[in-house]
């Protein structure tokens, strides 16, 4: 079925976060590589998915969703950023389904019903952003949730823990590694007006997800009063500089020089970048792309 046709039928718009790994898609020691994703529209027999990686019509797609559980299914049309699975299950958990997608409806028309969650999170509207490194080379992301004060990330990199890059237009720092991505904590906190404007930058379509950016830092590093300005700049409020790429850039080298200042890791953020494109378990995602 196509995602026009099932757009005409009988479903409910709901947004539940999960993850999912795709048939044929390995990391480099051949495993099957997670990706985070998250609902639109589900019906008891479909369901049009937000991805980072889309994969093909027929590909099998297993995912897991705290709603939902595990399902299995495959592709059945694709969309720029996401696509239509069909599931795959036997009628009693159909049955099961069609009645949590009735709860679900009701909780989403009543918005007096309490929600049970010990931690509230943002979800962006738009999942879709962008990933700015060091060297100003850049990739599409998937943006899980996000706070005031960070943001969980899946994409088909996986950098290492204290890599300086921005996320959109807000710098910071993976914290985390998680199974389906990682964490990011902005070296400044946003407004809660704000956050969605800046966290969610997507990657123009005909760049394919990456688009290698010229390696601006290297002039930088060797250019003492250049370093002395992005630390200026890096200091400033974020409302009063503007988020322009080379901006982003010039802040995530700041924090990157801090990071190094503070001796929080024995590397330079060089290394720590150059081999986390090199030796990721998830470079693998180059055979898919290139």
């Amino acid at each position: 079925m196509s995602v026009k046709d099932f757009l005409k039928q009988r479903a409910v718009n709901i947004s539940v976060g999960g993850h999912y790994t795709l048939a044929n898609w390995f990391d480099a020691q051949g495993r099957p590589s997670t990706f985070a994703c998250r609902t639109s529209r589900v019906s008891p027999f479909r369901m049009l998915v937000a991805v980072p990686v889309v994969g093909k019509v027929g590909d099998r797609v297993t995912s897991y969703f705290g709603d939902f559980g595990k399902l299995d299914g495959l592709i059945s049309d694709i969309t720029a950023r996401g696509f239509l699975r069909e599931l795959a299950m036997a009628q009693p958990k159909r049955e099961k389904l069609s009645s949590k997608l009735d709860w679900l409806e009701k909780k989403q028309k009543n918005p007096s019903v309490p929600d049970g969650r010990r931690h509230v999170r943002i979800i962006p509207a738009n999942p879709h952003s962008t990933l700015t490194f060091a060297d100003g080379s850049t990739r599409g992301c998937f943006v899980i949730d996000m706070s005031m004060s960070g943001a969980s990330v899946s994409s088909d990199v996986q950098p290492q823990i204290g890599m300086p890059l921005a996320v959109g237009a807000c710098v910071g720092r993976v914290v985390r590694l998680l199974p389906d991505g990682f964490a990011v904590k902005f070296v400044e906190r946003q407004t809660r007006d704000d956050l969605e404007r800046r966290v969610v930058r997507p990657t123009p379509l005909s760049a394919g997800g990456a688009k290698a950016a010229p390696r601006s830092t290297k002039q930088s590093r060797r250019d003492p009063s250049a370093t002395q300005r992005q630390l200026r700049s890096a200091q400033q409020p974020v409302a009063r500089r503007s988020a322009s790429p080379a901006r982003i850039r010039a802040t995530i080298s700041a924090t990157a020089r801090e990071v190094h200042a503070s001796s929080c890791f024995s590397i330079s953020w060089t290394g720590i970048f150059t081999r986390s494109l090199s030796n990721s378990p998830r470079r693998a995602f180059r055979t898919a792309t290139e």
